[in-house]
């Protein structure tokens, strides 16, 4: 098998499918065109600068801490991406860095703990953007809902407050969905593994010549603790989230819908 799988010609083929999305945008008048575009060419740029970046990583001679350095990049880029995507929340961002280092810690600890993987250059980047990248889009999820919530149901949270209960109380029905609605996908993707979804990693272990069987035996157990993750992630975010919408006197504070 040849070491390269796909070239550029291969990846110029796959824009086609791009394409075909964008003529649907348009036609549809979704007024994605743009977005489409641009999330394309931003991750282009970005995948070949990681691309070049890993190199010297994964070679045995490197240094194990400075794969430890980008993990912590990592954690501190998804914890600022959290808090621009859910901007109605004040002092956010303090609250994600605690939830994805959370995360990435107890993911880490269990993967490389239990000699799923060996750690070195090679596994620890991957795996910890898996961990944490997953957890990272679940989190935006509970702090956007959360506090659009809290939005929406202002007065009737207000009026549990104004006779004694605590915030949690009072926001209990909505903070349940909220936490759910932001978990619920990775249960769904978790469920329909292998038979609708086959997952990236297990894909591209078989590729790469590793035992099909060991292959899902590795994938499932990344997908447990991605679950995991999420779970904690989420929970950490949404309960912080609230707290931050709080005052001390157990008032909300002002809090408008985000655009």
């Amino acid at each position: 098998m040849s070491s390269t799988i796909i070239g550029w010609a291969g990846l110029l083929a796959s824009l086609i499918f791009v394409a075909v999305a964008i003529g649907l945008s348009a036609q549809q008048r979704l007024s994605l065109t743009t977005p489409i575009v641009v999330s394309v060419a931003r991750s282009l740029v970005q995948m070949m600068i990681v691309g070049v970046a890993l190199v010297p990583l994964v070679r045995p001679q490197t240094p194990l801490w400075w794969s430890w350095l980008w993990v912590i990049g990592i954690v501190f880029f998804a914890a600022y991406t959290i808090t621009r995507r859910a901007p109605a929340v004040p002092e956010l961002y303090v609250l994600a860095l605690a939830a994805m280092a959370a995360v990435a810690v107890v993911g880490l600890a269990v993967i490389f703990g239990a000699r799923i993987f060996e750690l070195s250059g090679r596994t620890l980047v991957p795996v910890a953007g898996m961990i944490v990248g997953n957890s990272m889009k679940s989190a935006v999820i509970a702090a956007a809902r959360v506090s659009e919530s809290v939005a929406d149901h202002r007065a009737e949270i207000e009026a549990g407050l104004a006779l004694g209960m605590t915030p949690r109380r009072a926001f209990d029905r909505q903070l349940r969905s909220a936490l759910r609605t932001a978990i619920s996908s990775q249960v769904e993707q978790t469920a329909a593994l292998g038979i609708v979804f086959l997952p990236g990693a297990m894909t591209g272990l078989i590729l790469a010549g590793v035992d099909p069987m060991e292959a899902v035996f590795a994938q499932l157990a990344l997908m447990y603790v991605i679950l995991a993750g999420v779970v904690i992630a989420v929970v950490v975010t949404g309960l912080g989230t609230l707290r931050r919408l709080t005052t001390a006197d157990q008032r909300l504070v002002p809090v408008g819908r985000a655009r």
